[in-house]
Protein backbone atom coordinates (compact mmCIF):
# COMPACT_ATOMS: atom_id res chain seq x y z
CA UNK A 1 0.00 0.00 0.00
CA UNK A 2 2.70 2.20 0.45
CA UNK A 3 4.67 1.53 -2.26
CA UNK A 4 1.68 2.20 -4.45
CA UNK A 5 1.01 5.90 -2.96
CA UNK A 6 5.11 6.39 -3.42
CA UNK A 7 4.45 5.38 -6.99
CA UNK A 8 1.24 7.60 -6.81
CA UNK A 9 3.18 10.94 -5.44
CA UNK A 10 5.54 10.41 -7.88
CA UNK A 11 3.32 10.48 -10.84
CA UNK A 12 1.44 13.55 -9.84
CA UNK A 13 5.21 15.24 -9.29
CA UNK A 14 5.70 14.77 -13.17
CA UNK A 15 2.46 15.90 -14.02
CA UNK A 16 3.06 19.29 -12.59
CA UNK A 17 6.74 18.85 -13.89
CA UNK A 18 9.78 21.42 -13.22
CA UNK A 19 9.16 23.77 -15.51
CA UNK A 20 11.32 24.36 -19.27
CA UNK A 21 13.26 27.35 -17.89
CA UNK A 22 16.35 27.07 -15.33
CA UNK A 23 14.63 29.69 -13.38
CA UNK A 24 11.36 27.60 -13.42
CA UNK A 25 13.99 24.95 -12.64
CA UNK A 26 15.67 26.50 -9.63
CA UNK A 27 12.66 27.62 -8.27
CA UNK A 28 10.83 23.95 -8.01
CA UNK A 29 13.94 22.36 -6.48
CA UNK A 30 13.96 25.04 -4.06
CA UNK A 31 10.13 24.53 -3.18
CA UNK A 32 10.51 21.26 -3.18
CA UNK A 33 13.53 20.05 -1.46
CA UNK A 34 13.41 18.98 1.91
CA UNK A 35 17.00 21.66 2.67
CA UNK A 36 15.74 24.87 5.05
CA UNK A 37 18.22 27.12 3.22
CA UNK A 38 16.80 27.01 -0.81
CA UNK A 39 13.12 26.78 0.39
CA UNK A 40 13.40 29.99 2.20
CA UNK A 41 15.40 31.90 -0.29
CA UNK A 42 12.63 31.97 -2.49
CA UNK A 43 9.64 32.45 0.62
CA UNK A 44 10.97 34.82 2.95
CA UNK A 45 10.80 38.50 2.58
CA UNK A 46 13.81 40.66 0.87
CA UNK A 47 16.14 40.72 4.07
CA UNK A 48 15.57 37.33 5.34
CA UNK A 49 16.14 36.27 1.99
CA UNK A 50 19.71 37.87 2.40
CA UNK A 51 20.35 36.38 5.20
CA UNK A 52 19.44 33.11 4.16
CA UNK A 53 21.75 33.03 1.28
CA UNK A 54 24.52 33.95 2.78
CA UNK A 55 24.32 31.24 5.06
CA UNK A 56 23.13 28.37 2.57
CA UNK A 57 26.34 29.94 0.53
CA UNK A 58 28.84 29.02 3.72
CA UNK A 59 27.80 25.94 4.71
CA UNK A 60 27.51 24.64 0.88
CA UNK A 61 31.58 25.88 0.82
CA UNK A 62 32.11 23.76 4.21
CA UNK A 63 30.48 20.42 2.64
CA UNK A 64 32.45 20.88 -0.39
CA UNK A 65 35.71 21.61 1.90
CA UNK A 66 35.29 18.89 4.05
CA UNK A 67 34.27 16.41 0.74
CA UNK A 68 37.80 17.84 -1.14
CA UNK A 69 39.65 17.11 2.29
CA UNK A 70 38.44 13.79 2.26
CA UNK A 71 38.54 12.33 -1.12
CA UNK A 72 42.34 14.19 -1.03
CA UNK A 73 42.89 11.65 2.11
CA UNK A 74 42.00 8.79 -0.01
CA UNK A 75 44.21 9.25 -2.98
CA UNK A 76 47.02 10.16 -0.89
CA UNK A 77 47.07 6.45 0.33
CA UNK A 78 48.11 7.04 4.09
CA UNK A 79 49.09 3.94 6.11
CA UNK A 80 48.52 3.39 9.62
CA UNK A 81 50.89 1.35 11.47
CA UNK A 82 49.74 -1.39 13.64
CA UNK A 83 51.50 -2.46 16.53
CA UNK A 84 51.12 -6.07 17.92
CA UNK A 85 52.97 -7.45 20.46
CA UNK A 86 52.70 -11.55 21.60
CA UNK A 87 54.45 -14.81 22.02
CA UNK A 88 54.14 -17.77 19.28
CA UNK A 89 56.57 -20.24 17.70
CA UNK A 90 58.64 -18.07 15.43
CA UNK A 91 61.88 -19.68 13.37
CA UNK A 92 64.94 -19.42 15.38
CA UNK A 93 67.54 -16.54 13.41
CA UNK A 94 70.54 -17.22 11.18
CA UNK A 95 73.42 -16.80 13.47
CA UNK A 96 76.35 -16.16 11.08
CA UNK A 97 79.97 -15.84 13.07
CA UNK A 98 83.13 -14.67 11.71
CA UNK A 99 86.35 -14.30 13.05
CA UNK A 100 87.56 -10.19 12.59
CA UNK A 101 90.44 -11.32 11.15
CA UNK A 102 90.14 -12.49 7.83
CA UNK A 103 92.97 -14.62 6.88
CA UNK A 104 95.46 -16.59 9.02
CA UNK A 105 98.31 -14.72 9.19
CA UNK A 106 101.10 -17.76 8.74
CA UNK A 107 99.40 -18.72 5.74
CA UNK A 108 98.94 -15.14 3.64
CA UNK A 109 102.56 -14.08 5.11
CA UNK A 110 104.02 -14.98 1.59
CA UNK A 111 102.07 -12.68 -0.18
CA UNK A 112 102.24 -9.79 1.72
CA UNK A 113 105.80 -10.19 2.90
CA UNK A 114 106.79 -6.84 0.51
CA UNK A 115 104.30 -5.10 1.64
CA UNK A 116 104.96 -5.60 5.63
CA UNK A 117 108.25 -4.87 4.56
CA UNK A 118 107.17 -1.49 3.03
CA UNK A 119 104.81 -0.73 5.44
CA UNK A 120 107.52 -1.06 8.11
CA UNK A 121 110.28 0.93 6.77
CA UNK A 122 107.80 3.75 6.39
CA UNK A 123 107.27 3.83 9.87
CA UNK A 124 110.60 3.35 10.61
CA UNK A 125 110.99 6.62 9.18
CA UNK A 126 107.67 8.83 9.91
CA UNK A 127 108.28 8.03 13.52
CA UNK A 128 112.04 8.78 13.73
CA UNK A 129 113.17 11.62 15.69
CA UNK A 130 113.45 14.96 13.68
CA UNK A 131 115.11 17.15 17.04
CA UNK A 132 113.03 20.28 15.33
CA UNK A 133 114.25 19.56 12.18
CA UNK A 134 111.25 19.55 9.18
CA UNK A 135 110.44 15.62 8.46
CA UNK A 136 113.09 15.36 4.93
CA UNK A 137 112.57 12.72 2.27
CA UNK A 138 114.37 8.99 2.71
CA UNK A 139 117.14 9.88 0.19
CA UNK A 140 117.02 6.76 -1.81
CA UNK A 141 121.00 7.27 -3.00
CA UNK A 142 122.27 8.02 0.34
CA UNK A 143 120.61 5.25 2.71
CA UNK A 144 120.51 1.66 2.51
CA UNK A 145 117.06 1.57 4.25
CA UNK A 146 115.55 0.95 0.92
CA UNK A 147 117.54 -1.76 0.26
CA UNK A 148 115.31 -5.00 -0.64
CA UNK A 149 112.18 -2.72 -1.15
CA UNK A 150 109.69 -3.06 -3.39
CA UNK A 151 109.80 0.34 -4.68
CA UNK A 152 107.35 -0.45 -7.59
CA UNK A 153 104.35 -1.56 -5.55
CA UNK A 154 104.67 1.40 -3.06
CA UNK A 155 104.86 4.04 -5.67
CA UNK A 156 101.40 2.60 -6.87
CA UNK A 157 99.69 3.70 -4.22
CA UNK A 158 102.25 4.94 -1.81
CA UNK A 159 101.41 6.66 1.35
CA UNK A 160 102.86 11.05 1.63
CA UNK A 161 103.36 13.09 4.76
CA UNK A 162 101.68 16.76 5.02
CA UNK A 163 103.06 19.10 6.48
CA UNK A 164 100.47 21.69 7.96
CA UNK A 165 102.66 24.37 9.00
CA UNK A 166 101.82 27.03 6.72
CA UNK A 167 97.91 25.96 6.16
CA UNK A 168 97.91 28.11 2.96
CA UNK A 169 100.21 26.46 1.16
CA UNK A 170 101.00 23.06 3.13
CA UNK A 171 103.68 20.44 1.94
CA UNK A 172 103.55 17.70 0.47
CA UNK A 173 106.58 15.00 1.48
CA UNK A 174 107.69 11.77 -0.42
CA UNK A 175 108.32 8.96 2.14
CA UNK A 176 110.89 7.20 -0.47
CA UNK A 177 111.35 9.91 -3.20
CA UNK A 178 114.22 12.43 -3.37
CA UNK A 179 111.49 15.67 -4.43
CA UNK A 180 109.11 17.60 -1.97
CA UNK A 181 105.68 19.01 -3.40
CA UNK A 182 103.06 20.99 -2.09
CA UNK A 183 99.65 21.33 -3.07
CA UNK A 184 99.79 22.98 -6.16
CA UNK A 185 103.34 23.69 -7.10
CA UNK A 186 106.93 22.00 -6.47
CA UNK A 187 107.97 23.70 -3.21
CA UNK A 188 111.13 22.48 -0.53
CA UNK A 189 110.37 22.33 3.04
CA UNK A 190 110.12 25.51 5.27
CA UNK A 191 113.09 25.66 7.71
CA UNK A 192 111.68 25.28 10.80
CA UNK A 193 112.02 27.59 13.87
CA UNK A 194 114.81 26.58 16.41
CA UNK A 195 112.13 26.99 19.26
CA UNK A 196 109.87 24.34 17.13
CA UNK A 197 110.05 20.89 18.26
CA UNK A 198 108.91 18.30 16.24
CA UNK A 199 105.65 17.46 18.35
CA UNK A 200 104.64 21.09 18.16
CA UNK A 201 104.64 20.75 14.29
CA UNK A 202 101.34 19.39 12.45
CA UNK A 203 101.92 16.79 10.30
CA UNK A 204 99.25 14.35 8.75
CA UNK A 205 99.64 11.15 6.84
CA UNK A 206 97.77 10.85 3.58
CA UNK A 207 97.04 8.18 1.16
CA UNK A 208 98.42 9.27 -2.23
CA UNK A 209 95.74 8.29 -5.09
CA UNK A 210 96.91 9.00 -9.15
CA UNK A 211 94.59 8.44 -11.85
CA UNK A 212 97.52 6.38 -13.33
CA UNK A 213 101.10 6.40 -12.55
CA UNK A 214 103.11 9.17 -13.05
CA UNK A 215 100.27 11.67 -13.27
CA UNK A 216 99.60 15.03 -11.62
CA UNK A 217 95.97 14.22 -11.33
CA UNK A 218 95.99 12.91 -8.04
CA UNK A 219 93.96 13.54 -4.33
CA UNK A 220 94.93 12.83 -1.10
CA UNK A 221 93.04 10.95 1.31
CA UNK A 222 94.34 12.11 4.74
CA UNK A 223 93.12 10.94 8.09
CA UNK A 224 93.08 12.05 12.12
CA UNK A 225 95.74 9.87 12.82
CA UNK A 226 98.07 8.00 11.23
CA UNK A 227 97.12 4.41 12.44
CA UNK A 228 94.16 4.58 10.42
CA UNK A 229 96.08 6.12 7.05
CA UNK A 230 97.62 3.15 7.41
CA UNK A 231 95.55 0.64 8.12
CA UNK A 232 93.41 2.21 4.85
CA UNK A 233 96.44 1.87 2.67
CA UNK A 234 97.10 -1.33 3.68
CA UNK A 235 93.62 -2.06 3.23
CA UNK A 236 94.30 -0.90 -0.73
CA UNK A 237 97.27 -2.71 -1.11
CA UNK A 238 96.48 -5.55 0.05
CA UNK A 239 92.89 -5.89 -1.75
CA UNK A 240 95.05 -5.27 -4.99
CA UNK A 241 97.08 -8.07 -4.32
CA UNK A 242 94.59 -11.02 -2.95
CA UNK A 243 92.27 -10.16 -5.71
CA UNK A 244 94.31 -12.13 -7.93
CA UNK A 245 94.16 -15.32 -5.41
CA UNK A 246 91.80 -17.91 -6.40
CA UNK A 247 88.74 -18.14 -4.17
CA UNK A 248 89.42 -21.64 -2.81
CA UNK A 249 93.08 -20.87 -1.80
CA UNK A 250 91.41 -17.60 0.36
CA UNK A 251 89.29 -20.04 1.78
CA UNK A 252 92.18 -22.53 2.44
CA UNK A 253 93.95 -18.85 4.07
CA UNK A 254 91.17 -18.52 6.22
CA UNK A 255 90.16 -19.77 9.60
CA UNK A 256 88.68 -23.25 9.02
CA UNK A 257 84.94 -24.47 11.44
CA UNK A 258 87.01 -27.22 13.14
CA UNK A 259 89.37 -25.04 14.24
CA UNK A 260 87.28 -22.19 15.38
CA UNK A 261 84.27 -23.16 16.34
CA UNK A 262 84.99 -25.68 19.65
CA UNK A 263 82.37 -26.66 21.23
CA UNK A 264 78.25 -26.06 19.72
CA UNK A 265 75.22 -26.56 21.93
CA UNK A 266 71.44 -25.57 20.74
CA UNK A 267 68.92 -26.38 23.23
CA UNK A 268 69.77 -29.96 25.27
CA UNK A 269 71.06 -31.01 22.11
CA UNK A 270 74.88 -30.87 21.00
CA UNK A 271 76.12 -29.78 17.67
CA UNK A 272 79.42 -28.72 16.09
CA UNK A 273 81.15 -27.42 13.45
CA UNK A 274 79.21 -29.20 10.85
CA UNK A 275 75.80 -27.80 11.49
CA UNK A 276 77.10 -24.78 10.19
CA UNK A 277 77.24 -23.50 6.43
CA UNK A 278 80.98 -21.98 5.47
CA UNK A 279 80.54 -18.87 3.18
CA UNK A 280 83.71 -16.65 1.89
CA UNK A 281 83.33 -13.27 2.91
CA UNK A 282 85.31 -10.67 1.61
CA UNK A 283 85.29 -8.40 4.88
CA UNK A 284 86.07 -11.07 7.33
CA UNK A 285 87.22 -14.20 5.10
CA UNK A 286 85.55 -18.03 6.28
CA UNK A 287 81.78 -17.13 7.76
CA UNK A 288 79.91 -20.01 8.95
CA UNK A 289 76.43 -19.59 9.54
CA UNK A 290 74.18 -21.97 11.87
CA UNK A 291 70.50 -22.37 10.91
CA UNK A 292 70.59 -20.71 7.39
CA UNK A 293 67.76 -22.86 6.14
CA UNK A 294 69.29 -23.34 2.92
CA UNK A 295 69.98 -27.17 2.66
CA UNK A 296 67.81 -28.13 6.06
CA UNK A 297 64.20 -27.14 7.19
CA UNK A 298 65.17 -23.84 9.75
CA UNK A 299 64.53 -24.94 13.41
CA UNK A 300 61.97 -23.62 15.40
CA UNK A 301 62.02 -22.60 18.62
CA UNK A 302 59.07 -21.65 20.98
CA UNK A 303 60.05 -22.09 24.48
CA UNK A 304 61.70 -19.15 26.13
CA UNK A 305 65.50 -19.15 28.34
CA UNK A 306 69.17 -19.82 27.95
CA UNK A 307 68.76 -23.50 27.71
CA UNK A 308 66.97 -23.40 24.68
CA UNK A 309 69.26 -21.31 22.76
CA UNK A 310 72.76 -21.78 20.99
CA UNK A 311 75.40 -21.59 22.88
CA UNK A 312 79.00 -21.50 21.31
CA UNK A 313 82.67 -21.86 22.01
CA UNK A 314 84.84 -20.21 19.66
CA UNK A 315 88.86 -19.62 19.14
CA UNK A 316 90.08 -16.85 17.05
CA UNK A 317 93.26 -17.39 17.72
CA UNK A 318 94.48 -14.11 17.73
CA UNK A 319 98.16 -14.41 17.80
CA UNK A 320 97.91 -15.06 14.02
CA UNK A 321 96.22 -12.04 13.09
CA UNK A 322 97.30 -9.76 10.10
CA UNK A 323 98.99 -7.15 12.12
CA UNK A 324 98.13 -3.90 9.99
CA UNK A 325 94.83 -4.72 8.30
CA UNK A 326 92.95 -3.87 11.14
CA UNK A 327 93.24 -3.48 15.07
CA UNK A 328 90.27 -4.93 16.53
CA UNK A 329 90.25 -8.51 17.50
CA UNK A 330 87.42 -10.72 18.21
CA UNK A 331 84.61 -12.69 16.78
CA UNK A 332 81.99 -10.88 14.07
CA UNK A 333 78.72 -11.87 14.70
CA UNK A 334 74.96 -11.26 13.30
CA UNK A 335 71.00 -12.74 13.70
CA UNK A 336 69.51 -12.42 10.31
CA UNK A 337 66.69 -13.76 8.69
CA UNK A 338 67.12 -17.37 6.67
CA UNK A 339 68.17 -17.36 3.03
CA UNK A 340 69.78 -14.11 3.61
CA UNK A 341 73.43 -12.45 3.10
CA UNK A 342 74.90 -11.43 6.42
CA UNK A 343 76.13 -7.95 5.83
CA UNK A 344 78.41 -8.01 8.82
CA UNK A 345 79.67 -4.45 8.20
CA UNK A 346 76.15 -2.87 8.24
CA UNK A 347 74.63 -5.17 11.22
CA UNK A 348 77.20 -7.37 12.57
CA UNK A 349 78.16 -6.59 16.41
CA UNK A 350 81.65 -7.48 17.88
CA UNK A 351 82.08 -10.06 20.67
CA UNK A 352 85.17 -9.33 23.03
CA UNK A 353 87.67 -12.18 23.44
CA UNK A 354 88.33 -13.31 26.88
CA UNK A 355 84.73 -12.47 28.09
CA UNK A 356 81.77 -13.76 29.08
CA UNK A 357 78.59 -12.08 26.53
CA UNK A 358 75.42 -12.18 27.03
CA UNK A 359 72.94 -10.65 24.36
CA UNK A 360 69.13 -10.18 24.45
CA UNK A 361 67.32 -9.31 21.20
CA UNK A 362 64.19 -8.03 20.25
CA UNK A 363 62.49 -9.25 17.13
CA UNK A 364 60.68 -6.36 15.37
CA UNK A 365 58.64 -7.96 12.42
CA UNK A 366 57.59 -5.32 9.59
CA UNK A 367 55.18 -5.65 7.02
CA UNK A 368 55.17 -2.79 4.64
CA UNK A 369 51.78 -2.38 2.13
CA UNK A 370 52.99 -2.03 -1.31
CA UNK A 371 52.26 0.39 -4.34
CA UNK A 372 50.38 2.95 -4.18
CA UNK A 373 50.76 2.85 -0.12
CA UNK A 374 54.74 2.66 -0.36
CA UNK A 375 57.47 1.88 -2.75
CA UNK A 376 58.50 -1.55 -1.31
CA UNK A 377 59.26 -4.36 -3.45
CA UNK A 378 58.26 -8.02 -2.58
CA UNK A 379 61.10 -10.23 -4.40
CA UNK A 380 63.00 -7.64 -6.08
CA UNK A 381 61.80 -8.68 -9.19
CA UNK A 382 60.83 -4.67 -10.06
CA UNK A 383 64.17 -3.16 -9.32
CA UNK A 384 66.48 -1.97 -11.79
CA UNK A 385 69.42 -2.99 -10.09
CA UNK A 386 71.01 -6.81 -11.14
CA UNK A 387 71.07 -8.30 -7.48
CA UNK A 388 75.07 -9.70 -7.98
CA UNK A 389 74.27 -11.70 -4.07
CA UNK A 390 71.57 -13.84 -6.38
CA UNK A 391 74.82 -16.13 -6.93
CA UNK A 392 74.28 -17.17 -3.21
CA UNK A 393 70.85 -18.08 -3.98
CA UNK A 394 69.97 -15.55 -1.50
CA UNK A 395 66.83 -13.15 -0.92
CA UNK A 396 66.74 -9.47 -1.97
CA UNK A 397 67.69 -7.23 0.43
CA UNK A 398 68.30 -3.49 0.08
CA UNK A 399 72.23 -3.86 1.53
CA UNK A 400 72.41 -6.39 -1.53
CA UNK A 401 71.14 -3.94 -3.98
CA UNK A 402 73.01 -1.19 -3.13
CA UNK A 403 76.15 -2.96 -2.95
CA UNK A 404 75.20 -4.12 -6.77
CA UNK A 405 74.46 -0.90 -7.88
CA UNK A 406 78.04 0.55 -7.09
CA UNK A 407 79.88 -2.57 -7.80
CA UNK A 408 78.29 -1.86 -11.76
CA UNK A 409 78.92 1.50 -11.24
CA UNK A 410 82.48 0.80 -10.30
CA UNK A 411 82.98 -1.53 -13.37
CA UNK A 412 81.62 0.68 -16.01
CA UNK A 413 83.42 3.32 -15.04
CA UNK A 414 86.73 1.98 -13.42
CA UNK A 415 86.38 -0.90 -15.95
CA UNK A 416 86.73 -3.74 -13.10
CA UNK A 417 85.27 -4.82 -10.20
CA UNK A 418 86.05 -3.78 -6.85
CA UNK A 419 87.50 -7.15 -4.78
CA UNK A 420 84.70 -6.66 -1.82
CA UNK A 421 81.67 -7.16 -4.16
CA UNK A 422 80.91 -9.87 -6.29
CA UNK A 423 81.67 -9.42 -9.65
CA UNK A 424 78.84 -9.00 -12.65
CA UNK A 425 79.42 -11.46 -15.72
CA UNK A 426 82.83 -11.15 -17.71
CA UNK A 427 84.35 -8.19 -15.42
CA UNK A 428 87.56 -9.17 -13.81
CA UNK A 429 88.57 -7.63 -10.04
CA UNK A 430 90.87 -4.41 -10.11
CA UNK A 431 94.53 -4.54 -9.32
CA UNK A 432 97.27 -2.66 -9.47
CA UNK A 433 99.18 -4.31 -12.57
CA UNK A 434 96.19 -4.36 -15.44
CA UNK A 435 94.37 -1.62 -13.49
CA UNK A 436 96.60 1.00 -12.17
CA UNK A 437 94.40 3.79 -11.39
CA UNK A 438 91.42 1.92 -9.88
CA UNK A 439 92.63 2.81 -6.39
CA UNK A 440 91.80 6.81 -7.51
CA UNK A 441 88.61 5.38 -9.68
CA UNK A 442 87.14 3.77 -6.68
CA UNK A 443 87.73 6.60 -4.15
CA UNK A 444 86.40 8.77 -6.20
CA UNK A 445 83.04 7.13 -7.01
CA UNK A 446 82.87 6.01 -3.48
CA UNK A 447 82.87 9.94 -2.51
CA UNK A 448 80.66 10.56 -5.96
CA UNK A 449 76.98 11.85 -3.78
CA UNK A 450 75.71 12.33 -7.22
CA UNK A 451 76.00 8.37 -7.81
CA UNK A 452 75.41 7.63 -4.11
CA UNK A 453 72.01 9.16 -4.79
CA UNK A 454 71.41 7.25 -8.19
CA UNK A 455 71.45 3.93 -6.01
CA UNK A 456 69.37 5.13 -3.18
CA UNK A 457 66.78 6.19 -5.88
CA UNK A 458 67.02 2.93 -7.58
CA UNK A 459 66.96 0.24 -4.72
CA UNK A 460 63.72 -0.56 -2.83
CA UNK A 461 63.44 -1.26 1.08
CA UNK A 462 61.74 -4.87 1.50
CA UNK A 463 57.95 -4.76 2.11
CA UNK A 464 58.37 -7.44 4.18
CA UNK A 465 61.52 -7.20 6.69
CA UNK A 466 62.75 -9.34 9.93
CA UNK A 467 64.89 -6.48 12.34
CA UNK A 468 67.04 -7.92 15.69
CA UNK A 469 67.62 -4.99 18.12
CA UNK A 470 70.14 -6.25 20.29
CA UNK A 471 71.52 -5.64 24.01
CA UNK A 472 74.68 -6.84 24.98
CA UNK A 473 76.44 -7.14 28.65
CA UNK A 474 79.77 -9.13 29.18
CA UNK A 475 81.95 -10.48 32.33
CA UNK A 476 85.39 -11.70 32.18
CA UNK A 477 86.07 -15.60 31.63
CA UNK A 478 87.17 -17.37 33.71
CA UNK A 479 86.98 -16.08 37.01
CA UNK A 480 90.66 -15.65 39.14
CA UNK A 481 89.15 -18.46 41.44
CA UNK A 482 87.87 -20.94 38.69
CA UNK A 483 91.00 -20.40 36.34
CA UNK A 484 93.23 -23.26 37.39
CA UNK A 485 90.80 -25.91 37.74
CA UNK A 486 89.42 -24.62 34.32
CA UNK A 487 92.82 -25.29 32.98
CA UNK A 488 93.55 -28.45 34.83
CA UNK A 489 89.83 -30.10 33.49
CA UNK A 490 91.16 -29.46 29.72
CA UNK A 491 94.14 -31.39 30.09
CA UNK A 492 92.22 -34.60 32.40
CA UNK A 493 89.48 -34.42 30.35
CA UNK A 494 90.43 -34.74 26.65
CA UNK A 495 87.11 -36.86 25.84
CA UNK A 496 84.53 -39.22 27.53
CA UNK A 497 82.63 -42.09 25.94
CA UNK A 498 79.12 -42.26 26.83
CA UNK A 499 76.51 -44.95 25.88
CA UNK A 500 75.07 -45.56 22.70
CA UNK A 501 71.24 -45.00 23.82
CA UNK A 502 71.81 -41.91 25.13
CA UNK A 503 71.87 -40.54 21.37
CA UNK A 504 75.39 -38.71 21.88
CA UNK A 505 78.88 -40.09 21.46
CA UNK A 506 82.35 -37.78 21.73
CA UNK A 507 85.33 -39.40 19.95
CA UNK A 508 88.45 -37.15 21.41
CA UNK A 509 87.51 -33.45 20.31
CA UNK A 510 84.57 -33.59 18.84
CA UNK A 511 81.18 -34.03 19.48
CA UNK A 512 78.39 -35.73 17.23
CA UNK A 513 75.33 -34.13 16.75
CA UNK A 514 71.98 -35.81 17.11
CA UNK A 515 68.82 -36.24 15.92
CA UNK A 516 66.72 -33.21 16.70
CA UNK A 517 63.86 -34.02 19.32
CA UNK A 518 65.34 -36.93 20.82
CA UNK A 519 66.64 -36.78 24.26
CA UNK A 520 69.59 -36.46 25.37
CA UNK A 521 71.64 -36.42 28.52
CA UNK A 522 74.64 -33.97 28.91
CA UNK A 523 77.42 -35.39 31.48
CA UNK A 524 77.42 -32.17 34.76
CA UNK A 525 75.10 -30.31 32.23
CA UNK A 526 77.93 -29.68 29.73
CA UNK A 527 79.00 -30.69 26.48
CA UNK A 528 80.44 -34.31 27.55
CA UNK A 529 84.22 -33.10 25.85
CA UNK A 530 85.69 -30.34 24.74
CA UNK A 531 88.46 -29.87 22.32
CA UNK A 532 91.96 -30.88 23.40
CA UNK A 533 93.75 -28.71 21.22
CA UNK A 534 93.12 -25.44 22.67
CA UNK A 535 95.27 -22.38 21.45
CA UNK A 536 94.53 -18.70 21.09
CA UNK A 537 91.50 -16.64 22.39
CA UNK A 538 88.12 -18.29 23.12
CA UNK A 539 84.96 -17.27 23.10
CA UNK A 540 81.80 -18.26 24.54
CA UNK A 541 78.33 -17.41 22.88
CA UNK A 542 74.85 -18.42 22.96
CA UNK A 543 71.46 -17.93 21.38
CA UNK A 544 68.17 -18.04 23.67
CA UNK A 545 65.09 -17.82 21.57
CA UNK A 546 62.15 -16.35 23.28
CA UNK A 547 59.05 -16.22 21.09
CA UNK A 548 59.46 -12.85 19.71
CA UNK A 549 62.39 -12.19 21.52
CA UNK A 550 66.04 -13.86 21.05
CA UNK A 551 68.94 -13.80 23.75
CA UNK A 552 72.29 -14.97 23.29
CA UNK A 553 73.29 -16.36 26.11
CA UNK A 554 76.19 -18.82 27.61
CA UNK A 555 76.31 -22.23 28.09
CA UNK A 556 76.40 -24.61 30.70
CA UNK A 557 79.35 -24.36 33.44
CA UNK A 558 80.59 -27.40 32.50
CA UNK A 559 81.09 -26.20 29.12
CA UNK A 560 84.41 -24.32 30.55
CA UNK A 561 86.70 -27.68 30.51
CA UNK A 562 87.94 -26.13 27.40
CA UNK A 563 90.64 -23.80 29.89
CA UNK A 564 92.47 -20.95 29.39
CA UNK A 565 96.30 -19.74 28.57
CA UNK A 566 97.72 -17.24 30.95
CA UNK A 567 95.41 -14.37 32.03
CA UNK A 568 98.10 -11.58 31.55
CA UNK A 569 97.97 -11.60 27.69
CA UNK A 570 94.02 -11.39 27.60
CA UNK A 571 93.13 -8.03 25.03
CA UNK A 572 90.50 -7.87 22.79
CA UNK A 573 87.57 -5.68 21.51
CA UNK A 574 83.87 -5.01 23.10
CA UNK A 575 80.72 -5.42 22.13
CA UNK A 576 77.89 -3.77 23.00
CA UNK A 577 74.73 -4.98 24.40
CA UNK A 578 72.48 -6.85 28.18
CA UNK A 579 70.60 -9.32 28.00
CA UNK A 580 66.71 -9.75 28.07
CA UNK A 581 66.51 -11.86 31.31
CA UNK A 582 68.95 -10.72 34.08
CA UNK A 583 71.19 -12.80 35.84
CA UNK A 584 71.54 -15.13 32.66
CA UNK A 585 75.66 -15.90 31.85
CA UNK A 586 77.17 -15.36 28.85
CA UNK A 587 81.12 -16.98 28.75
CA UNK A 588 84.89 -16.64 26.72
CA UNK A 589 88.49 -17.60 27.26
CA UNK A 590 91.63 -15.81 27.56
CA UNK A 591 94.44 -15.05 25.13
Amino acid sequence: MNLKRYFVRALHRLQKGPGYTYKELLVWYCDNTNTHGPKRIIKEGPKKKVMWFFLTLLFASLVFWQWGILINTYLSYNVTSSLSIGFKTMKFPAVTVCNANPFKYSEVRPLLKELDKLIEAALERILQPTHGDPISPLLLNSSNATEGLDLDLWNQIPLVLIDEQDKDNPVIVEIFETNQSAAGNQTAAPPAPANVTSEEKKYKLAVKLCSHQGSNNCTYRNFTSAAQAVTEWYILQSTSILSKVPLQERIRMGYQAEDMILACLYGAEPCNYKNFTQIYHPDHGNCYIFNWGMDKEALNSSNPGAEFGLKLILDISQQDYIPYLSSAAGARLMLHQQKSFPFLKDQGIYAMAGTETSIGVLVDELERMGYPYSDCTANGSDVPVKNLYSEYNTSYSIQACLRSCFQNHMTEICGCGHYMFPLPEGVTYCNNEDNPGWAYCYSSLRSSIRHRQICIDSCKETCNDTQYKMTISMADWPSEASEEWHHQAEHLLPGVQLPDDLGVSCHHDRVAAVEPGRSVWVLDGGLCAVPHRVRGNHHRLAVDHRHQHYQLVQGPEAEARAGTVPRHTAHGVGAGGGSHQPGLPARGGRH
